[in-house]
């Protein structure tokens, strides 16, 4: 019989990617992959509840970039399947950071060919392209900095400035992998870069139509569904508050309140679940290298 536990593990490891499979964390023996566990990225990616909520607040932020929309408007079902696409970011990030080098540079290659395919123009009639290095910048400065910013506020809250400084430079690597250029790597210039694109975002019909997909887009499961709705919410709060302006998507300081403790109080269940996630799996890793040299 299927403990609690194992039923939570097992629906975690949906979501996040890991049973698309083609991937063993566990090998080859003391590889650090494109990181390594001394890195700030192994420990701000190494735990699911701040990553899926600082997910959701990154595909939301990233959606205010009118190319960025057209992409997805364009070249994805997400209608149909956004879970689908939070599984695949989840995959991403989980391979690049924890995998061994070899499986994170065939991952970084396959997205480069499917980049390739994904140009078109948007509502406006501007041409867009998936490969474009500005456009690789908005995609990856969206992510990293929800990824940060929900690790200090439900992980590490004391994380230094010059750690925070460090997760950006090592993490640009991969977007430069990718063919992004010019890409912050530090705090202030991931401020700044965030301010001055500011101008160039909208929010319109179509934005609107790819948020509301999103927010519904809830876990089929319901061991975790009333997690994932909460992941939801906490993704919104964790966004800029022009941003959540500009989405019309503002919280009370009551509902953030409630948001935040809801969020507090499931963590510590997934960490207890989660026994053979990406990040302890590829521990291992390094830890058997570490056990053959005594």
């Amino acid at each position: 019989m299927t403990s609690l536990r194992d039923a939570i593990e097992n629906r975690i490891s949906h979501l996040t990617g890991r049973t698309l499979g083609g991937v063993d964390y566990t090998q080859p023996k003391g590889d650090p992959g494109l990181f390594g566990p001394e890195t700030v990225a192994w420990k701000v990616h190494g735990e699911f509840t701040p990553m899926m909520c600082g997910g959701v607040s990154a595909l939301l932020l990233q959606m205010l970039h009118p190319l960025a929309l057209a992409g997805i408007w364009d070249h994805s079902n997400f209608r149909q399947d956004m879970i689908g696409r939070l599984r695949r970011t989840s995959q991403f990030i989980a391979v690049t950071t924890f995998g061994s080098r070899d499986d994170a540079e065939r991952l970084l290659e396959r997205v480069r060919r499917v980049h390739d395919g994904v140009s078109g123009h948007a509502a406006d009639g501007t041409p867009y392209a998936a490969n474009d290095p500005d456009l690789l910048v908005w995609v990856h400065v969206a992510e990293m900095s929800r990824f940060l910013a929900a690790h200090i506020r439900y992980r590490n809250p004391n994380l230094g400035l010059a750690d925070q400084d460090r997760y950006f430079a090592e993490t640009a690597r991969v977007a430069e992998a990718l063919g992004a250029r010019e890409v912050p790597r530090s705090r202030a210039a991931i401020d700044a870069y965030l301010e001055h694109q500011r101008r160039y975002l909208v929010c319109d019909s179509r934005t609107r139509d790819v948020i509301d997909v999103l927010l519904h887009a809830l876990p089929p499961s319901p061991v975790i569904r009333p997690a994932g709705a909460l992941f939801m919410r906490a993704g919104i709060d964790l966004l800029p508050p022009w941003a959540a302006t500009m989405l019309s998507l503002e919280m009370s300081t009551l509902e953030r309140h409630a948001v935040r403790q809801g969020i507090r109080t499931i963590a510590p269940v997934v960490r207890w679940a989660v026994r053979n996630g990406s990040y302890r799996r590829a521990m291992e890793r390094m830890q058997a290298k570490e056990q053959q040299r005594k």
